[in-house]
């Protein structure tokens, strides 16, 4: 009997030792000690962050939302009146999107401006800004600055949201002077 529970035993630390050495090689794939990159991994795939060389619109196309304007004909003319709803609606969503930069006015002082060092935010207030037909603000706020220092809102906000914000900062000029 001693014969047959000495090799139960010897099987056993078998059985032990060969589970401890796939349980070690599980540990050191799962904790990262052995890196295997697959394919699938997401790190691998090219990604871009937020607003960071947006696509540009497929040949042909059209948004959703209807063309914006037509390409190589100026500045598009505002189809939505200045009334109190889309005013209102263009003060909200500069509170969302545009207060970070242009402050609480429009006069190019939020809370990040400090941080800004190359080029601070614009004064929407200014006479320069104002000046400006509607089809150009809208342009601007579709496709950022030419200079690259303010990005492009077009793939942010719908065609309606930034003509309210251009009809928002027409309301500025009162506000600010």
């Amino acid at each position: 009997m001693s014969t047959s529970l000495g090799v139960i035993i010897k099987r056993l630390l078998i059985i032990f030792a060969v589970a401890g050495i796939g349980f070690a090689v599980m540990l050191a794939f799962s904790y990262d000690i052995i890196k295997i990159d697959w394919v699938s991994f997401m790190e691998l795939q090219p990604s871009y962050g937020t607003q960071e060389e947006p696509l540009p619109v497929p040949a042909r196309s059209i948004p959703i939302e209807g063309p914006a304007y037509v390409a190589g004909a100026g500045a598009p003319a505002n189809p939505v009146p200045a009334d109190e709803t889309s005013i209102a609606r263009g003060h909200q969503i500069f509170q969302t999107t545009c207060l970070m930069c242009h402050g609480d006015e429009g006069k190019g002082n939020g809370p990040i401006s400090a941080f800004l060092i190359k080029k601070k935010p614009a004064n929407l207030t200014s006479d320069l800004i104002q000046n400006k037909d509607d089809g150009t603000l809208f342009l601007t706020i579709s496709n950022g600055s030419a200079s690259g220092y303010m990005p492009a809102m077009n793939e942010n906000l719908s065609v309606r949201e930034r003509w309210d914000v251009v009809n928002y900062l027409r309301t500025l000029r009162v506000v600010g002077q």
